[in-house]
């Protein structure tokens, strides 16, 4: 996802610090994507890979273990876990949301076919889950195993709840909390694990990751409807086409007079979009001040990610990952 100069810095001055490290994940990551007998495989992955990408999320992993003092070599093996979940959860997103663009480029799906997508993914998650293994450390297994499963299952919620009304905001949390938060939480929670971090320390990372995936993605949902398709890396109103039933609209059907939530019946429910639909969605979102409340929910999870730090050892990094969580949010600001 492409983001302005000037907001970018605190992303690659945490990159810039753990550069060697990630060098270290980008090799391992390149050596286990690769495959003997498929050649579709390392196609597919390639492209991911060429897509660029910031790869917050094994950074994060990387900056947890720092921060804690880890010296051994296991926090690569697990920032690449982490990873490998991620890309794979990106080729069944797409697959799942008939996704056409991803980072401003052609979707795998698109590019060679929905199957080749499902089954690299499959592919990816067998070796997230042999990567896994290799610390010999069963917390750490326990905890991303976890949060595979929760991706999943937060999957799948989205599919009930995403075009049904009657979703409320506790419902959108726990979709956001499953989809996105719990590989975020899962990133840095294992992190200090692997660094024999005290229990109320490794509390605090999964706390920061936890708040800081919710901020993120609310404000993925906020850029769909206000972002510039160069920087969201998608197309504007995406989620509308999708009848995605995200934040902003879940607060404005909130607040819906009949003859709107009549609209988004129309709209989301029953996917009957026509010419001018979105433009009209707009327009209602912003009556009822729903982008704001959200941009305003997003600023809360954000300040609860830099609170939760305060429980952790000062350290360069901890004033980084601190600048991470206002970074996530100055998208919208």
């Amino acid at each position: 996802m492409g983001v302005q100069e000037s907001v970018q810095k605190p992303l690659d001055r945490l990159a810039e610090a753990l550069s060697a490290e990630m060098g270290a994940v980008n090799v391992l990551i390149r050596d286990r994507m690769s495959s003997e007998h498929a050649p579709r495989i390392p196609e597919v992955t390639a492209h991911l890979i060429e897509a660029g990408g910031k790869r917050l999320r094994p950074m994060l992993t990387l900056a947890a273990a720092r921060i804690m003092g880890y010296g051994g070599p296991f926090h690569i093996h697990l920032a690449a876990t982490v990873e490998f979940i991620h890309t794979a959860t990106l080729l069944h997103d797409d697959v799942v949301d008939e996704s056409r663009q991803r980072r401003g480029r052609p979707t795998a799906n698109l590019l060679w076919d929905n199957k080749s997508s499902v089954l690299v993914g499959d592919y990816l998650f067998a070796r997230s889950f042999q990567l896994m293994v290799e610390p010999g450390n069963l917390r750490t297994l326990e905890i991303l195993s976890n949060a595979a499963a929760t991706i999943a299952e937060g999957e799948v919620l989205q599919l009930t709840a995403a075009q049904d009304l009657r979703t409320d905001e506790g419902i959108y949390l726990k979709v956001v909390r499953g989809k996105t938060a719990a590989l975020f939480s899962a990133a840095t929670e294992v992190g200090g694990v692997i660094a024999g971090a005290t229990p109320d320390q490794v509390r605090a990372l999964f706390d920061y990751g936890d708040a800081l995936g919710i901020a993120f993605q609310i404000v993925d949902d906020l850029l769909d409807y206000g972002g510039a398709t160069e920087t969201i890396g998608k197309n504007v109103g995406d989620d509308f086409r999708e009848r995605k039933l995200t934040l902003p609209v879940i607060k404005a059907v909130a607040r819906a007079t009949p003859e709107e939530r009549a609209f988004w019946s129309r709209t989301i429910e029953k996917g009957d979009q026509r010419d001018g639909d979105l433009d009209h969605a707009l327009s209602l979102l912003a009556r009822h001040g729903a982008m704001e409340a959200a941009r305003a929910d997003a600023l809360s999870w954000s300040a609860k990610a830099k609170a939760s730090l305060a429980r952790l050892p000062a350290h360069p990094i901890r004033d980084m990952l601190a600048d991470m969580a206002d970074f996530v949010v100055s998208r919208v600001a």
